[in-house]
């Protein structure tokens, strides 16, 4: 690294990370309701089902936003829907959003 630049206040940029979420997550429209959340944020990225009967998925966006829809899927999810447990891994700043939008993944 180098001095000199406007140092971005803490909280702005882009986050990106990787989620999976566990309990019951599967046939609770547990799906839509992430993306829905998602694209209430602004963010981007994906979410599947997983064979082994977890969510998981990734997120882009700013970073603020994104922690918000980290406590979304550890604390919320879709209505119907009992989670156990939300990893987040690969966590990384990244200089653009990987993705155009938010998708429900197969």
């Amino acid at each position: 690294g180098g001095g000199g630049g406007v140092a971005m206040a803490e909280g702005e940029g882009l986050l990106s990370v990787d989620y999976e979420v566990s309990g019951r997550v599967q046939g609770v429209f547990f799906r839509k309701y992430t993306q829905k959340e998602a694209k209430r944020l602004g963010l981007v990225g994906w979410v599947q089902n997983t064979s082994h009967g977890t969510v998981q998925g990734q997120i882009q966006g700013p970073a603020a936003r994104v922690r918000e829809m980290q406590e979304w899927l550890r604390k919320i999810g879709s209505p119907q829907s009992c989670i156990s447990q939300a990893e987040f891994i690969n966590e990384k700043k990244i200089v653009a959003l990987e993705h155009q939008d938010f998708k429900i993944l197969q």
